[in-house]
C-alpha cells in the first residue's frame, strides 16, 4: 500500500538506528562513522595482505585511527608513486556508500525488515543476503558505482542489528556472523509466544530483558511503530519517543541507538560489533571478487575514469583517430603506475543509435573498443549525442571528467534538462571537442571524400551551456588542430588535478579575476575559450605583467587551438593573488587548475527533526530564498583551516557567505541562509601549513566545477523501495509544489510540464503534466511507472530523472533517483570441499621434497556452479580440472603442489552468485605414525570440518566458511 504523499514526507524526519550521518553529543556512533571505519580498516588490510604477496612492506598501524589518507598513502606507496597523492576518488566513494546507508531511514521507515525490529531475524537476513549477492555479481559486471551505494546500504540494515537486538545483552564480544552466512541456521531465537522483557523502572531500562531469556541465551529484537501502541504480550519495545509500543507494556526499550538510547550505556560495544560485522561482511565480499577489484568496489584510486563519447558519422575519421591517439599516448604512459586510470568508458553515438556502453578496468579491452569506431552515414546532420552523454553520466563515477567528440548538432536536444539535471547529481565534468563550427557554408571534402558538416553558432551553444553548467569547456576548432586542443584531455588524466578558479561571462563583458596560488600547487595551467578579438593580461603577485600577444612571457607559454587559449604557468613560486583581466564583448570563460593533494568535495544535504535531528542527501536544486546546507570534506591535509565557504555566482556578481561547523575528520556543515536566485558554484578558501615548498602557513583557494542552480519549484520522488527485480514493475510517486522563501507555497495554484527519462531506455510511463489545485496546500501529486525487463542483470541499476517545469519554462528542478536491479538469490549454498588425498612429507630436508593437496570442490545438483577457485595461501602451484560426479554434479577438482617448506594451503571457491568457500590444508611433521581416518562428508554440507592423518606425516582441515 502506497502511504499519501504528505505522511511519507513526515515520515523520513524519524531515524532509529545509529545516527545516520551527524551526531552533536560527542560520544556516539553514527553509521557513517561505523561505515568508513570498517572500510578503512579492510582495505588497509587487504592492501597489507598484497604487499606481503608481493614481498613488500606495508607500513601502517591498523586500527581506528585510520583515514583515507593514511590508507591511500600506505596502499600506493610503492612503485613509481606520484609525489602529489589525490584521495578525492576515494572520499568520494565514502561518501557514497555513507549516503546510501542513511537512505535506508528515509526510504525504508516503516520496514521492520530494514531495521531488523518486531524480531524479524529472517527477514532482516534475507536483505543482506539480496544485497551482499548483488554487490557481488555488481563487481562482476565492473559497475563499481553501482556495488558501491548497493553496499551502503546493505551495511545499514546488517548495522542495525546491534543497536537494535539483545546481542550485547548476551556477553556476545564477535559478530553474529550467520547474518551473512544464509545457509547456517538462526538459532536461538526468541519465539513469538516467549516474553522478552519487564517493564522499565523509574531508574531507567538497563535491566528489563528478562533473566531467562539471558540464561537461556535467546536472541530477540525490539518492536517499534509510529502509529499503534499494539505489540505481543511480553515483548520489548525499540523505545524513545517516537516508539509508540514502548508505552504500552512492558513499557521502555532495548535501543542501543546512541548513548541517550534505554540501553545507550551500551552503545559504545554495539557500535564496535557493528564495525566488526561489517569488516566480517566486506571480508566475504573480497573473497568472492578479489583483492584488486575489491579495492576498485571502495574506490581507492589516485587516478578517475578515462570517459570518451564519439560521434561516429561519416565525417568524424579524423576526431576518432586522434581520440584514438590521445587515449592511446594516455594508456601507454600511465600503464602499471597509480596515474593509470581507474576504469575506461567508452559510448559511440550516432543516428539514430548510440552505445553500447564500454565499461571496463582492462585498457587493452577500451583499445580494441576504440579501434573498432569506424565513421561512416549521417544522412541528416544532427546525432544522438545526449543519449551517448547520458549513459556516461550514469556509468561513470562522481566527479568524473568526460569528453565528447563530435561536429554535429544534438538531435535529443530535448534531453538538454536531463543532462543538466545528472551533471549537477553527479557533479562530473564534460568538456566538448567541438570541430567545424566556425567552418563556412561551403563544405569542403576531407581526405576520406566525405563533405563534413558545419555546426551553426546557434547549435553549439547547447553544448556551451552544458559545459559551462559542469564547470568543463567547449572548444572549437578545425578538424586539423584537433591535435593541439586534446592537450586538455592529458592535462586532466595526471592525478591530483584541482580547479583554483573557474568563471564564464555571457554575455561577455571586460573583467579583471583574481585567485590565490599556494604552495602545494604544482603544474599551473589556465584556460581561456573565446573569440578571436579576446585579449587578456596577467599579472602576478609581484606586479609581473604578460599579456595575450606574447607566446612566451615570464608568467607562462601558450598555445592556441580554435577558441582556446592554453597557458602554463611559470609561478616561479610566486605564491599569492594573481590577476586575470579580460577584454572582451563576447562570451567567454576561465578556467585556472593545478597539481595539488589539499581539495575538497560537498554534497548538498538537508535537515530532517525527530528521535535524532540529522541530515540526508538532498536531491535537486536548492529552493530560492531558502536555506541551503552542505556537507564539505576536505582531502589530501589533516593541517588545513578552512576559513571561509561561499556560494559564488559570476554573474551578479552575487556572493553568499556560509557559517561552518566543524565535525571532525576534515568534514564540515556548512549553511547558507536567504539564497537568492542565481547560478552558484562553492568556493573554498582557508589556511594550508603542510604545503611541499613552505612549512609556514600560506592562504590557499579552491573552487568546485559544477554549478548549482537554484529553484522555486519542489520535486520529491516519494520512494518506498531502491532495489527492482527483474521482470517487474514498481510505480514511483511523486510531489511537485512551488516554493516561495524556500518554503511550499500552500497558496499557489498552477500547471507544471512533467518529464521522466531513464538511462536504460526501460519501459516507462508518466504524466505529462501535474496541476496544483486551490486547496491542495500548493502540491500536486503524479506517479511513473518503470518495468526492468526480466534480461536486466542483477547486479546493475537504473537511474530515472524526474524534472518539472513551470509554465513560461523560466524554471525547473529534478529529482535523480537510483534503483539497484536485484534478483531473488536462491542459491545460498556454499561451495563444499572434500580432500582426496594427500602426500606424504619427511620430518626432514623439506628442501628436497614436495607435497601435494587434492580435493574435490562442488556447488551440489542444483547450484549456480563453481566459477573460480584461487590460491589465497600457499607459495605452490594450483591446477584446476573438471569431472562430472556420479549423481551428475559438476567436481571441481583443486590439485596444489608445493615444497615441503611450504605446510600450508588454503584455497577460495567461489560459485556463480558469489557463495565463498573456503578449503585448507596445513601439512606437518610427526615422529610416530597414526592410522588414517576420514571424516564422512557431502557435497551439500554447508559446513565442513575434517582433519586426515595420514601416516607419518600430516594434518589437514578443512574449513567452509
Amino acid at each position: 500500500m502506497l502511504l499519501p504523499a504528505v505522511l511519507l514526507l513526515s515520515l523520513t524526519r524519524v531515524t532509529h538506528g545509529f545516527q545516520p550521518l551527524f551526531t552533536r553529543d560527542g560520544n556516539s556512533t553514527t553509521h557513517r562513522e561505523i561505515t568508513i571505519r570498517a572500510v578503512l580498516q579492510k582495505t588497509a588490510e587487504v592492501c597489507r595482505d598484497i604487499a606481503a604477496a608481493e614481498s613488500r612492506n606495508f607500513s601502517l598501524t591498523i586500527d581506528d585511527s585510520l583515514t583515507p589518507e593514511k590508507v591511500q598513502e600506505a596502499c600506493l606507496s610503492s612503485g613509481n608513486a606520484s609525489s602529489v597523492l589525490s584521495t578525492v576518488m576515494f572520499h568520494t566513494s565514502l561518501a557514497s556508500m555513507a549516503f546510501s546507508n542513511a537512505l535506508v531511514d528515509v526510504v525504508y521507515v516503516l520496514s521492520e525488515e530494514h531495521h531488523f525490529d518486531d524480531e524479524t531475524i529472517q527477514g532482516g537476513r534475507d536483505i543482506i543476503t539480496a544485497g551482499v549477492a548483488a554487490v557481488k555479481q555488481s563487481v562482476k559486471q565492473e559497475d563499481f558505482v553501482a556495488g558501491r551505494w548497493t553496499l551502503g546500504a546493505t551495511c545499514h540494515t546488517l548495522q542495525d542489528f546491534y543497536s537494535h537486538s539483545n546481542w550485547v545483552e548476551l556477553g556476545k564480544t564477535s559478530p553474529y556472523s550467520n547474518l551473512i552466512q544464509p545457509d547456517q541456521p538462526l538459532d536461538n531465537l526468541a519465539g513469538p509466544d516467549v516474553p522478552t522483557c519487564r517493564n522499565c523502572t523509574e531508574n531507567g531500562c538497563d535491566d528489563n530483558l528478562l533473566p531467562d531469556l539471558l540464561q537461556q541465551g535467546l536472541i530477540t529484537t525490539g518492536y517499534f511503530n509510529l502509529f499503534s501502541s499494539v505489540k505481543p504480550p511480553g515483548k520489548c519495545s525499540h523505545g524513545g519517543s517516537f516508539d509508540k509500543t514502548s508505552e504500552r507494556d512492558p513499557v521502555g526499550g532495548i535501543s542501543k541507538d546512541d548513548v541517550g538510547s534505554s540501553h545507550g550505556s551500551l552503545h559504545p560495544k554495539a557500535a564496535d560489533l557493528a564495525v566488526n560485522a561489517t569488516i566480517e561482511l566486506l571480508e566475504d565480499i573480497r573473497l568472492a571478487v578479489g583483492d584488486k577489484e575489491f579495492l576498485q568496489l571502495v574506490g581507492l584510486s589516485q587516478s578517475s575514469v578515462l570517459c570518451f563519447v564519439i560521434d561516429t558519422t561519416g565525417s568524424m575519421s579524423d576526431d576518432i583517430a586522434e581520440a584514438k591517439r590521445v587515449s592511446f599516448d594516455i594508456i601507454d604512459s600511465k600503464k602499471g603506475t597509480p596515474q593509470e586510470p581507474s576504469s575506461y568508458i567508452l559510448v559511440p553515438f550516432n543516428d539514430p543509435g548510440f552505445g553500447p556502453l564500454v565499461m571496463t578496468t582492462d585498457a587493452e579491452i577500451f583499445k580494441a573498443s576504440i579501434n573498432k569506431l569506424s565513421a561512416s552515414g549521417g544522412g541528416d546532420i544532427p546525432e544522438m549525442c545526449l543519449s551517448g552523454l547520458q549513459l556516461a553520466l550514469t556509468a561513470a563515477p562522481p566527479s568524473s571528467e568526460i569528453f565528447v567528440f563530435t561536429d554535429a548538432p544534438a538531435k535529443d536536444a530535448d534531453l538538454k534538462s536531463t543532462i543538466t539535471a545528472l551533471i549537477e547529481s553527479t557533479k562530473s565534468v564534460v568538456t566538448f571537442m567541438l570541430t567545424d563550427v566556425l567552418a563556412s557554408r561551403r563544405r569542403r571534402r576531407d581526405r576520406t571524400g566525405v563533405a563534413p558538416r558545419s555546426m551553426s553558432q546557434a547549435d553549439a551553444q547547447l553544448y556551451r551551456d552544458l559545459a559551462r553548467a559542469s564547470g568543463g569547456q567547449a572548444i572549437e576548432v578545425t578538424k586539423s588542430d584537433l591535435p593541439a586542443a586534446t592537450a586538455v584531455i592529458e592535462d586532466s588524466s595526471a592525478s591530483a588535478v584541482v580547479t583554483v578558479f573557474q568563471a564564464a561571462k555571457n554575455p561577455g563583458s571586460p573583467d579583471t579575476f583574481t585567485f590565490t596560488i599556494d604552495g602545494s600547487l604544482q603544474n599551473m595551467t589556465a584556460y581561456i575559450t573565446g573569440t578571436s578579438s579576446l585579449t587578456f593580461n596577467m599579472t602576478s603577485p609581484s606586479g609581473v605583467s604578460q599579456t595575450s600577444s606574447e607566446t612566451s612571457g615570464p608568467l607562462a607559454s601558450m598555445t592556441t587551438a580554435g577558441n582556446l587559449r592554453r597557458l602554463s604557468l611559470s609561478t616561479g613560486n610566486q605564491t599569492g593573488l594573481w590577476e586575470i583581466s579580460v577584454n572582451s564583448n563576447d562570451p567567454y570563460s576561465v578556467k585556472v587548475t593545478g597539481q595539488s593533494s589539499v581539495n575538497f568535495i560537498f554534497n548538498l544535504v538537508e535537515a530532517f527533526e525527530g528521535a535524532h535531528g540529522d541530515f540526508s542527501l538532498k536531491e535537486g536544486r536548492p529552493f530560492v530564498g531558502g536555506n541551503t546546507s552542505l556537507m564539505i570534506t576536505v582531502t589530501g591535509s589533516d593541517t588545513v583551516k578552512v576559513t571561509e565557504v561561499t556560494l559564488f555566482d559570476s554573474s551578479g556578481p552575487t556572493q553568499v557567505n556560509g557559517t561552518l561547523e566543524s565535525l571532525g575528520g576534515g568534514t564540515f556543515l556548512a549553511r547558507f541562509n536567504d539564497v537568492p536566485a542565481g547560478e552558484y558554484v562553492v568556493r573554498l578558501n582557508g589556511e594550508e601549513s603542510n604545503s611541499t615548498t613552505r612549512a609556514s602557513a600560506g592562504s590557499f583557494q579552491r573552487q568546485a566545477s559544477t554549478q548549482m542552480k537554484t529553484s522555486s519549484i519542489s520535486v520529491a520522488a516519494d520512494l518506498n523501495n531502491t532495489s527492482i527485480e527483474p521482470g517487474s514493475t514498481i510505480s514511483i510517486p511523486f510531489t511537485v509544489a512551488a516554493v516561495a522563501n524556500g518554503v511550499v507555497n500552500e497558496s499557489a495554484t498552477g500547471t507544471f510540464k512533467v518529464r521522466s527519462n531513464n538511462d536504460r531506455s526501460f519501459t516507462s510511463s508518466s504524466p505529462s503534466s501535474v496541476s496544483v489545485e486551490a486547496g491542495s496546500g500548493g502540491k500536486a501529486n503524479g506517479t511513473i511507472t518503470l518495468t526492468v525487463p526480466s534480461s536486466a542483470a542483477s547486479g546493475s541499476d537504473v537511474t530515472l530523472t524526474v524534472e518539472a517545469e513551470n509554465a513560461d519554462a523560466s524554471d525547473i528542478n529534478y529529482a535523480v533517483v537510483r534503483f539497484s536491479i536485484t534478483a531473488k538469490v536462491t542459491d545460498i549454498n556454499r561451495p563444499a570441499c572434500q580432500v582426496v588425498s594427500v602426500a606424504s612429507c619427511p620430518s626432514h630436508s623439506c628442501s628436497l621434497s614436495q607435497w601435494e593437496f587434492v580435493a574435490n570442490i562442488t556447488d551440489g545438483i542444483n547450484g549456480t556452479g563453481i566459477e573460480s577457485v584461487k590460491l589465497r595461501q600457499g607459495s605452490g602451484t594450483l591446477n584446476i580440472s573438471s569431472v562430472s560426479g556420479a549423481g551428475g554434479e559438476n567436481i571441481t577438482v583443486a590439485s596444489y603442489s608445493a615444497s615441503c617448506c611450504f605446510q600450508d594451503v588454503e584455497l577460495v571457491a567461489v560459485d556463480g552468485v558469489g557463495n565463498v568457500g573456503t578449503c585448507v590444508g596445513q601439512a606437518r611433521a610427526v615422529t610416530t605414525a597414526a592410522p588414517a581416518t576420514t571424516a564422512n562428508t557431502t557435497s551439500s554440507a554447508p559446513s565442513l570440518s575434517t582433519k586426515h592423518f595420514l601416516w607419518g606425516t600430516l594434518v589437514v582441515s578443512l574449513l567452509l566458511k
